[in-house]
């Protein structure tokens, strides 16, 4: 299994890093989590064609997670038609906010856009889901009043905890218990925040989330200015992770 780092930016370009999104290749799938609106063009410049596509999981519902979803659905479209349905997971609300989006990207009030044949999912915090044979456990993490997830993906014997975008939660602490991979958040060094996560929460329980590889991601600029003095992992576009 490999994890592609399509994009680990935070919602403001820093340090000129592409938003959110994470390209999951194993022997018999390919399935992104979150879609940031610089995904297509990651992928495509990673090798990839759009069409292999097989699901994406979507932690919640801000543009820069998953604002790059109307690109493929023109990709589809007009260019690299699909084979089969894509699969689209998300918290509640997630099919009429993408076919929103994609309406007022590409559509006019004369002629309403349809996206291409699309299966949608409904992630229940706290519910696992069977989507395209990936098992998915979604649990809920402090970001903003409308659910926002975390999520853990099984799949080849192998565990996959993505924070999303959240404040510190202990929840973590349990879900990253012997995961293969914890794509953690960290938007600051040291500023307390209600939404994100800061550096120094996370050096004050590193010791408590016992998976086997941690890396840092959704760095700030002041993450990013720094982030060559610590000693843990830190993401970076274009980057593959073997697991």
């Amino acid at each position: 299994m490999r994890v592609h780092v399509l994009g680990c930016g935070d919602a403001f370009g820093s340090g000129g890093r592409n938003m959110s999104g994470y390209l999951v290749e194993t022997e018999e799938k390919l399935f992104l989590l979150d879609c940031g609106p610089t995904s297509l063009l990651a992928m495509k410049r990673a090798g990839f064609n759009p069409s292999r596509l097989d699901a994406v999981f979507l932690t919640h519902l801000h543009g820069d997670h998953f604002g790059g979803l109307p690109f493929f659905f023109i990709d589809a479209l007009y260019a690299n038609p699909r084979p089969a349905p894509l699969h689209l997971a998300g918290p509640r609300g997630t099919e009429e906010r993408v076919r929103e989006l994609f309406h007022l990207m590409y559509g006019s009030p004369a002629a309403p856009r349809q996206i291409p044949p699309t299966s949608f999912h409904i992630l229940e915090p706290d519910r696992t889901a069977h989507v395209q044979g990936i098992e998915i456990f979604p649990f809920r993490v402090p970001h903003q009043e409308n659910v926002s997830l975390g999520l853990s993906i099984t799949h080849e014997g192998k565990q996959i905890v993505y924070s999303g975008d959240s404040a510190w939660t202990e929840v973590f602490i349990r879900h990253a218990h012997g995961a293969d991979l914890f794509l953690c958040e960290c938007c600051f060094y040291h500023e307390d925040s209600s939404t994100h996560m800061s550096y120094h929460k996370i050096a004050q329980n590193l010791s408590l989330l016992q998976c086997k590889r941690l890396i840092l991601t959704h760095m700030g600029e002041a993450m990013l200015a720094r982030r060559s003095e610590l000693p843990v992992e830190t993401a970076a576009d274009g980057m593959i992770i073997e697991l």
